[in-house]
């Protein structure tokens, strides 16, 4: 018998040993040398030897100063204004001054804080595009995560009837999913392009040209939400399935009963429908978290980042730095800090969603 064991064990190790062996290397060993990494000053291509630098990069993604400036003032001693605003000292007067303040040293000015006394909070960073990307990406998630969820449990519902043809349904709806993004990113941007878009004549048309053209991906307002649309739409689908399924394991006796009790179509839905479906709503809550803070594809097609910086993601931030700008270290610092963090924020949706005794 124990040697029936050892044969049974050596073959299932022989057969998962190639998979095991490619996971190690394009997945493990790449893991512990971005950390590594992220503690040197390694380049892509460089004749130097890397040096450890410590919490150098780190510092380099999150240094941030507070600098508070009073209003000028002229020789009677009211606030100079200029078009309604008064006039404050120039911040590079602090931060190209490395001797007398190095604490303001190449940081750049991220956003302010006015205050009642004339005087102004400059909150300065070393790296304002990280900063930005770190938003952008939270936004997406805060915003992509809920609505795609929703969205997909509403058609779930919609199609999870006994009807003829219902098939053909959840067929178009689940189409956008077997679509690559990177193709689905370039059709979206034909859509939305400035001049001749899509959306743009369709929208021209129902308000007989009214509505004057939109560059929506090129404008700071509109690109964002213009990505999350489109994103919401391609993803739907798959996400949609999953509620069809969790749906499709309630049992329908529960129905039944509630059908008997007299019970409204909203108060079946939030004492039998709901509750059956606890477990799949952890489940893709946690996908779409997931997937939401991997926002890559749809930025480096639509926009690469622009405008002015305002489609900036964390992971187009990693991969622009690690390979375009050469900085492996730079890259594998953000890499480290995005495991963290979506490793923190899986936790506490574990936490929050955990089974009280």
């Amino acid at each position: 018998m124990s040697t029936s064991i050892k044969r049974g064990n050596v073959a299932g190790w022989l057969m998962a040993g190639p998979a095991f062996f490619l996971i190690c290397l394009f997945l493990i060993l790449p893991f512990f040398m971005a950390i590594w990494f992220s503690f040197t000053d390694q380049r892509l291509i460089s004749p130097n030897e890397p040096e450890f630098v410590g919490t150098r990069n780190y510092e380099r993604l999150f240094g941030m100063s507070l600098l508070t400036l009073d209003a000028q003032t002229d020789e009677s001693g009211a606030v100079k204004m200029k078009d309604g605003e008064p006039v404050y000292p120039r911040l590079r007067s602090y931060t190209r001054d490395k001797d007398t303040y190095p604490e303001y040293f190449r940081k750049r000015q991220w956003f302010t804080i006015d205050r009642s006394d004339n005087r102004r909070t400059f909150v300065l960073a070393s790296d304002i595009v990280f900063l930005k990307a770190v938003k952008n990406t939270l936004m997406f998630v805060a915003i992509v995560a809920p609505v795609q969820s929703g969205l997909a449990l509403l058609l779930a519902l919609l199609i999870n009837q006994k009807v003829r043809g219902i098939n053909i349904f959840r067929t178009i709806y689940f189409m956008p999913v077997v679509i690559s993004m990177v193709v689905v990113s370039m059709l979206w941007r034909f859509i939305y392009d400035g001049q001749n878009g899509l959306l743009n004549n369709i929208l021209g048309f129902l308000s007989f040209g009214y509505l004057e053209p939109v560059n929506w991906l090129g404008n700071t307002a509109t690109a964002l939400p213009s990505i999350m649309a489109m994103s919401i739409w391609q993803g739907v689908g798959f996400f949609m399935i999953i509620w069809l399924s969790g749906l499709q394991t309630i049992p329908p006796t529960l129905y039944e009963a509630s059908r008997i009790e007299g019970a409204s179509g909203w108060q079946t839905f939030r004492y039998v429908t709901w509750p059956g479906l606890r477990n799949t709503a952890i489940l893709v809550m946690i996908v779409i978290t997931m997937q939401a803070f991997t926002l890559y594809p749809q930025i480096a097609v639509m926009t690469s980042g622009g405008p002015l910086d305002s489609t900036q993601s964390i992971v187009f931030q990693m991969v622009e730095r690690g390979y375009e700008k050469q900085d492996i270290s730079g890259g594998s610092t953000i890499s480290v800090f995005l495991f963290l963090f979506v490793l923190t924020i899986s936790l506490l949706q574990g936490f929050l969603t955990r089974k009280k005794s």
